[in-house]
């Protein structure tokens, strides 16, 4: 367990809640202990200013896209420059339902997350390979290609979060085994090691997304290179409490 990465969780609503529901996630969250964790969450867009304006400080916001440049004709985007404007600085890009639902291509998501990181934003890059290239063999060659695209648009590392999220393990109630989260946690900071710097491999935190649940978090957690989570559908129940503190 490393002593110099901060546990992170994050909190993925995806297209789910309103200002009712929203509010009994936002008082348990207000409640909740994150003294030894960062947290964000990250609510639908059309809730952002809602949510940060009733979430105490100590939860950072994030919005769950947006988009490679600041203004102009591009119906249903947001820009960084317009999160920045609410408050918001974090967000989510390259989410696999970005990349698998709606087309996104290694090469956008890159620029998407080169822009984030201009405008001052904080992102949560997610990686990942669908069930086929795992059951192929080809997990680690997958994750590379992402890396590879995500590390040409970052130049300072400090404002990212890894989260390596298997397609197959999202919203299907199938977990990688902490064992083989560890084994892709581990190559992914041996390929920061080899393709960026010691330093960075040591100080970006890789964590795991994929049926994260209070059930299985403590185990996950306790991996040495499980940095912490990026949760789904639990994070809309008060189990995300608990999985804020797995490793407490």
């Amino acid at each position: 367990m490393s002593s110099t990465r901060k546990f992170f969780v994050g909190g993925n609503f995806k297209m789910n809640g309103d200002k009712k529901m929203l509010d009994v996630i936002i008082e348990n969250l207000n409640k909740a202990n994150c003294a030894n964790t960062d947290v964000v969450v990250a609510p639908p867009t059309a809730y952002l200013s809602y949510v940060r304006g009733k979430l105490d400080g100590k939860v950072s916001v994030a919005a769950q896209n947006s988009y490679k440049v600041a203004k102009g004709a591009f119906t249903g985007e947001t820009s960084p420059d317009m999160l920045v404007d609410l408050g918001i600085n974090w967000a989510i890009l390259g989410h696999s339902e970005r990349r698998h639902v709606f087309g996104e291509s290694d090469a956008l998501i890159g620029e998407k997350i080169k822009y984030a990181l201009e405008r001052g934003l904080y992102v949560i890059p997610c990686i990942g390979e669908k069930l086929d290239q795992r059951e192929g063999g080809t997990t680690l060659q997958v994750v590379s290609e992402q890396m590879a695209s995500i590390k040409s648009n970052v130049n300072d590392w400090s404002k990212v979060v890894i989260a390596y999220e298997p397609v197959w393990a999202i919203g299907t109630g199938k977990v990688a085994t902490p064992e083989q989260a560890q084994e892709v946690h581990l190559q992914l900071r041996k390929w920061l090691a080899d393709n960026v710097s010691d330093a960075v491999s040591k100080s970006t935190r890789i964590i795991y997304g994929g049926s994260v649940s209070a059930g299985n978090c403590k185990e996950l957690a306790k991996q040495p290179d499980v940095d912490g989570f990026l949760v789904g559908g639990a994070s809309l129940k008060p189990e995300f409490s608990d999985i804020i503190n797995a490793r407490s």
